[in-house]
């Protein structure tokens, strides 16, 4: 997976792909306050309910560009649905190398059968708790903090404009996320921390 992030293949394109599940459309009792000079933004404890939806993304490694695609349910025929959008997005020409999560639903018998039917697509796992690999979930956090949260939302169908809204102008100033540190830092730092908590005492 480092590889595929450090060193792509030679004509394929590496996407990060997720769902972020069970989307709320909250809408606040009370207006948001916006911030002022020395006060903070404020918003009441309590909302309304309207629903949720879920996102399916796809993050280009390379531009930073999304693919998204927006269901309210997210079962292994709604994964199949965004693999067929992917495969109609992008070129013909291209493999495809999507790094996943170990959820279920990417594993199903519908999904090995659409990529038997699909070879240009090859899917690689995250370990078992280790979803902060895939770049995808960066994504969602810059969503989740710029148009989410901060949003009101009287009904499912706001929510989804909003984020449809959201992924068009993310494309048209598309940002790759770049890692700081060379695998050799981290694995350092990785090192050290087993050092401390090993001789913790604990």
């Amino acid at each position: 997976m480092v590889g595929l992030y450090l060193n792509p293949p030679e004509r394929a394109l590496v996407l990060c792909v997720d769902e972020k599940s069970q989307i709320q459309a909250l809408n606040r009792s009370q207006p948001v306050l916006p911030m002022m000079p020395g006060v903070p933004e404020r918003v009441t404890h309590d909302y309304v309910r309207a629903g949720t939806t879920t996102l399916f993304a796809a993050l280009d490694v390379a531009s930073g560009k999304v693919i998204g695609s927006l269901h309210r349910r997210h079962r292994a025929v709604e994964f199949r649905k965004f693999l067929i959008k992917l495969d109609k997005q992008v070129p013909a020409h291209l493999d495809v190398h999507l790094i996943c999560d170990n959820y279920a639903t990417h594993k199903t018998e519908t999904i090995r059968r659409w990529l038997v039917a699909h070879p240009r697509f090859h899917l690689h796992f995250t370990p078992t708790g280790s979803s902060w690999l895939n770049l995808v979930e960066r994504w969602f956090a810059e969503l989740t903090s710029k148009r989410i949260r901060r949003g009101v939302h009287r009904s499912v169908q706001a929510l989804e404009k909003d984020i449809r809204a959201w992924i068009t102008a993310w494309n048209e100033e598309p940002r790759p996320f770049v890692w700081t540190k060379t695998a050799d830092e981290i694995l350092d730092a990785v090192a050290s921390y087993c050092r401390r908590i090993n001789d913790s005492g604990h």
